[in-house]
């Protein structure tokens, strides 16, 4: 009988922290040698972090990134460890190295390199050509980079098809709504149809405007799950497998038919490495493991947020955040989150009324500060608005108010809050969300100023499920009612509701992921059944907010990255970090 353990180890790297990253890579080998593990799989570009991405064109990061491997092979000894990692034979390439016995005794190239959304992989690496295998303990190995096992006919349908008995894809896929199931989905149908145990292990963690959800993945070679890992957290989950099942399987059920082959316009080729001839006979202690379920929609939304924050403001070398709160849903909810992504003791928050802002937004701030915890400044605007109103009513002769006078109050406020962030190195959290950004309801230099946008591609409609969510988990009004229930306003003019500028949220937010998200024009947005004038109103906005100035159109191309609310969550916004490796 050949069985063969296999440990998945989804780590949070840092980009360029090698020593940070080799301290997790050495521990987590550590732990899967006391569980007998004869495989450990780590995340892809584990070593050196992702993505790198310009980073690469500096030859000593590519070197230490080098050196920071040679220095976890010796960790090996009686255990195998693919490590991702950036090779450089005459050319850089995504890559795989295959350690065992403390030595390199292979390397994987990554050979479909993903360019399209967030990725950029062709201006950096070049693309592998080699499908090998690798004998391990008497089971064919298969590695591979994570585009390689998402096409039907690619580099993990090779492996298989010249008798890879188990795949094992290293990745780095970045989270959006739904991406897990889609992953789950793609890894049973590649498992089913190649007859092989798939071994899927995903990073975990935030990198600038990217969160890595992990649930990595281990089926069998029907595509039956055998177990996932958890989200948002690094984990190591192990996973026992019987070679000769698999054979049998091939056996009486052909995967494929064998006049099918790989297109011949591929220049792809095959070879096979024996690394450790001999299978496992000794027995081994029981895994002991329990089921990961995956979170609900707002659950996985909240928490990638949460993580997200975390490791952009740690990741950046800073300590506390500023917030200003306004007793509404959105700042609420970003000042929730940097509380359980940071402590209370890291979160300031900033109330500062204007001479619109009613009683109840004033008392549903305090509250919300006392339920989170955190430290609370009071800094009413009035007489600096008042002063720039002063110096500005000479120039302003002649002109009636307008919303000039209503950005003045948001200006004021961007104007304290980076005040504070220069004087105390407080890392300011802007409070747009997704709704408002993609409709150009928001001010420059107001509320848009700040370092960290963490609530900027998620839709209004889903910012009140989140909070839902979160109140739900503390089993307490933690977000207090009153702020779910008072109508949406910038408070900026007697009155304002959100609602006397936009369509109501709960109409907008789909006709923007129709008309952003999913590319669909007017007509066919009117046709899905919605009402033809808030169609037109919301498409006029976007349109009008992506053609403004230059600050405001990148502050937008994020929403357009992808084709999901979270592609792009959690984008850097006017503040340049001196971080030279990150």
């Amino acid at each position: 009988m050949r069985q063969l353990r296999v440990a998945m180890a989804q780590i949070n790297t840092t980009i360029g922290d090698f020593n940070g990253n080799l301290k997790k890579i050495s521990g987590a080998i550590e732990t899967a040698r006391a569980q007998q593990a004869d495989i450990i799989a780590f995340p892809e570009l584990a070593v050196c972090g992702y993505p790198p991405e310009d980073l690469l064109f500096k030859p000593q990061f590519v070197q230490a990134n080098l050196d920071t491997l040679k220095q976890v092979a010796p960790a090996t000894r009686g255990i195998c460890a693919i490590v991702g990692f950036v090779d450089q034979p005459g050319g850089l390439y995504n890559a795989a190295a295959v350690c065992h016995n403390g030595e390199i005794t292979a390397v994987y190239h990554k050979i479909l390199l993903p360019n399209y959304g967030v990725f950029d992989e062709e201006r950096y690496f070049h693309a592998g050509t080699d499908c090998p295998i690798y004998v391990i303990k008497g089971v064919k190995i298969g590695v591979n980079i994570c585009e390689d096992i998402w096409y039907d006919i690619g580099p993990a349908t090779v492996q298989a098809y010249h008798g890879a008995e188990v795949l094992i894809n290293i990745s780095a896929s970045p989270y959006h709504v739904h991406k897990g199931t889609d992953r789950e989905k793609m890894i049973a149908k590649r498992a089913a149809d190649t007859a092989a145990a798939i071994f899927y292990v995903n990073a975990v963690g935030g990198q600038d405007e990217l969160v890595f959800d992990g649930h990595s993945i281990a089926t069998n070679a029907y595509g039956k799950l055998l177990t996932r890992g958890k989200q948002f957290e690094e984990d190591m989950v192990i996973v026992d497998i019987d070679a000769d099942e698999i054979r049998n399987r091939r056996h009486s059920t052909p995967p494929w038919n064998k006049e099918v082959l790989i297109p011949k316009h591929q220049n792809w080729t095959h070879t096979e490495t024996t690394i450790s001839g001999a299978p496992n006979t000794a027995a081994k202690s029981p895994i002991k493991s329990k089921p990961v379920e995956p979170l609900s929609i707002p659950g996985e939304v909240y928490t990638a947020l949460v993580v997200g924050t975390r490791d952009y403001v740690k990741k950046n070398g800073f300590k506390k955040v500023v917030i200003g709160l306004s007793g509404g849903i959105d700042s609420a909810i970003v000042a929730t989150i940097a509380v359980d992504a940071l402590g209370k003791e890291n979160v300031i928050g900033v109330n500062m009324p204007s001479r619109f802002s009613s009683t109840g937004s004033v008392t549903d701030t305090e509250a919300l500060a006392h339920n989170l915890g955190i430290k609370l400044l009071a800094m009413p605007i009035e007489k600096p608005y008042q002063a720039y109103l002063e110096t500005l009513a000479e120039s302003f002769t002649g002109k009636k108010p307008d919303t000039t006078e209503e950005n003045l109050q948001a200006r004021v406020r961007g104007n304290l809050l980076m005040a504070l962030s220069n004087k105390f190195g407080w890392l300011v959290l802007t409070t747009g969300n997704k709704s408002e950004m993609a409709t150009g309801y928001t001010t420059l230099y107001g509320d848009m100023a700040g370092g960290f946008a963490v609530i900027k591609d998620v839709p209004k409609t889903l910012v009140y499920q989140i909070a839902r969510y979160r109140n739900e988990l503390a089993k307490s009004q933690l977000i207090p009612e009153a702020i779910f229930t008072k109508p949406p306003s910038a408070e900026l003019r007697p009155d304002q509701k959100d609602v006397d500028s936009l369509p109501p949220y709960e109409i907008l937010d789909p006709i923007l992921q129709a008309y952003v998200e999913d590319d669909k024009s007017v007509a066919q947005i009117i046709k899905m059944g919605y009402d033809e004038a808030y169609v037109r109103k919301a498409a006029k906005l976007v349109d009008m907010s992506e053609s403004r100035a230059s600050v405001v159109s990148l502050a937008h191309q994020s929403i357009s990255l992808g084709l999901s609310f979270l592609q792009a969550v959690l984008k850097l916004f006017f503040h340049i970090i001196p971080f030279p490796l990150s």
